[in-house]
């Protein structure tokens, strides 16, 4: 996507590509703990689910702007917390999304990390998909295994979310 050269490294108008970094690398981080978990194929939706909560997590929890290599193991604490069961994740992720876009706005310039984090979350959002039933009654109806036992259609953050968190443990 190219800006309109307001924080450009050519100078005012010089049309050059906003490169979002901070993005890339939140995803980057994201794909490596999920990789190194081995939980599941790095090409099925589960992968990508566990892929993009993970980088909302890391992304939004940048507050500095500061994420380096060298900070990454010392955050796992911070994004195990975030993503823990009983915090409002969602909730989370919707106020700090509004706090950066509000951000944007008045800065005026492009927000390339903003745009493909914005589209992450809309994709965990709206994505449904076909989950075991973490909820179901234990005993009531077939014996579950792997692929028996009660399914639901669940938001794709609600199956990515623990999948990350359980990639940071196994990190």
């Amino acid at each position: 996507m190219l800006h309109r050269g307001q924080e450009s490294t050519g100078g005012p108008g010089g049309g050059e590509l906003a490169v979002p970094m901070a993005w890339l690398y939140a995803e980057y981080i994201a794909d490596e703990l999920l990789r190194t978990g081995d939980l599941m194929p790095p090409t099925s939706f589960e992968f990508r689910a566990g892929r993009d909560a993970l980088a909302l997590t890391i992304f939004l929890s940048d507050t500095g702007g500061e994420l380096s290599g060298i900070r990454v193991v010392s955050q796992l604490e911070t994004w195990l917390s975030l993503t823990a069961y009983d915090q409002p994740w969602q909730g989370w992720v919707r106020e700090r999304m509004a706090g950066l876009a509000a951000e944007a706005v008045a800065s005026g310039g492009p927000a390339p990390d903003l745009e493909l984090a914005a589209a992450a979350w809309r994709w965990l959002e709206e994505t449904e998909l076909l989950a075991p039933d973490l909820d179901a009654v234990p005993g009531g109806g077939s014996i579950p295994g792997e692929d028996d036992g009660p399914k639901v259609w669940t938001p794709a953050w609600r199956l990515g979310l623990p999948l990350g968190h359980l990639a940071i443990h196994l990190f």
